[in-house]
């Protein structure tokens, strides 16, 4: 591509108006971008931008995509390198232009070389102030939440980066319905007590206070995923839990065997196919200490538990967990939603929720918020 002899380079912290979406590690110097969903948002007066990112990876590429005024106009692999990407040229240069580059990669726990940051920019034209929305919304999930299916056909079955989307599923679209900034941890097959392979070391709860703990390695290390995660930063209105599916899955599946200590795991079901009433009270344990510890970190906001797009089987322990913890706490800012289930007609990749399915979602839970939070 011909080159623009009127752009201008600037690394992020020279970047007079800028805003960070998601946890991160405070540095623009460069800017790392851990979850899916994080997101670098401009608002430009001009003609041109590009941003220089870098990514490296050892099994999974990292994609972003590129939102202007709203709208998912770009989606693409980011390769390993430091490279210039073009997010838009040729533009009406009085239009101001709201630009958010957003990746769409959960953060991944197995494979520590995994890496998105963005250094700088080339621009003709002005940044201009970003506005915080009116409110704050936080999702905390599995693989429904990464959007792990919503691109692709339902015959796709590859585990892959390409088929994940942060841009097209529900947590995008609550917060666009709503107007609300928001921020996503979530992770595929993990759960509030064991992941779905009955792994007890994959639940969200371990990791919650930290900024991304759940990634490995010495580099991962060195760029603060583990340190604590400053909660007064950035308080949410509303907390969303979309936890409980992969909880269920674990009773299903084979015992998890510790390569340390050689124990296994299960969560067991009766001969009638029943759960067995030990391993969910454990679950219902979990929950409520998951509970407790949201409400420790997020002092005002509602949290809200919404479960259902691929079934309702924890649903009564769930709510079970839901009603000791109010009952408990005297915590009435609490509360149960169930989401509209999947339809074969409404399936994506990897029999995962498809893009109708989090828009079905998105429309009731985005009015069940709308009631709660301005009630």
């Amino acid at each position: 591509m011909k080159e623009n002899g009127r752009l201008q380079a600037a690394a992020l912290p020279e970047v007079a108006h800028l805003k960070v979406h998601g946890r991160t590690n405070g540095s623009l110097a460069p800017l790392t971008l851990f979850w899916t969903g994080s997101a670098l948002e401009f608002n430009i007066r001009g003609s041109e931008l590009w941003i220089e990112a870098e990514a490296d990876y050892d099994q999974h590429e990292p994609w972003i995509s590129i939102l202007i005024n709203g709208f998912p106009v770009s989606r693409q692999m980011v390769t390993t390198g430091r490279h210039w990407i073009c997010v838009f040229r040729g533009m009406n240069e009085q239009a101001v232009k709201n630009v958010r580059i957003m990746k769409e990669l959960q953060a991944m726990s197995d494979d520590p070389g995994c890496l998105l940051q963005i250094h700088g920019v080339k621009y003709e034209g002005e940044f201009l102030p970003v506005a915080d929305k009116p409110l704050k919304l936080e999702f905390i999930g599995d693989s429904i939440t990464s959007g792990e299916g919503v691109i692709g056909a339902q015959s796709e079955e590859d585990w892959i980066p390409m088929w994940f989307s942060a841009a097209v599923n529900y947590t995008a679209m609550t917060a666009r319905e709503l107007d609300a900034d928001y921020s996503v941890i979530s992770q595929s097959g993990w759960g509030v007590l064991t992941s779905w392979d009955n792994n007890p070391g994959k639940n969200i709860p371990l990791y919650y206070g930290q900024v991304c703990g759940l990634l490995g390695g010495e580099r991962n290390e060195a760029l603060g995923a583990l340190q604590d995660h400053d909660f007064k930063a950035w308080q949410p209105d509303a907390v969303v839990i979309n936890l409980g599916t992969n909880d269920g899955g674990a009773f299903y599946s084979p015992d998890w065997n510790d390569p340390v200590s050689g124990r296994s795991r299960k969560q067991r079901l009766n001969e009638d196919g029943s759960f067995n009433e030990e391993d969910l009270q454990a679950f219902e344990a979990a929950a409520e200490a998951f509970l407790v510890m949201l409400r420790s970190c997020n002092p005002q906001a509602y949290l809200v538990w919404a479960y259902g797009m691929l079934g309702v089987p924890m649903l009564p322990a769930i709510s079970r967990a839901v009603d000791s913890y109010i009952r408990k706490s005297g915590d009435t800012r609490v509360s149960v939603f169930q989401l509209p289930n999947m339809t074969p007609e409404s399936a994506g990749a990897r029999s995962h929720p498809g893009i109708s399915a989090h828009e079905q979602a998105a429309r009731a839970l985005s009015g069940y918020l709308k009631e709660l939070l301005h009630a």
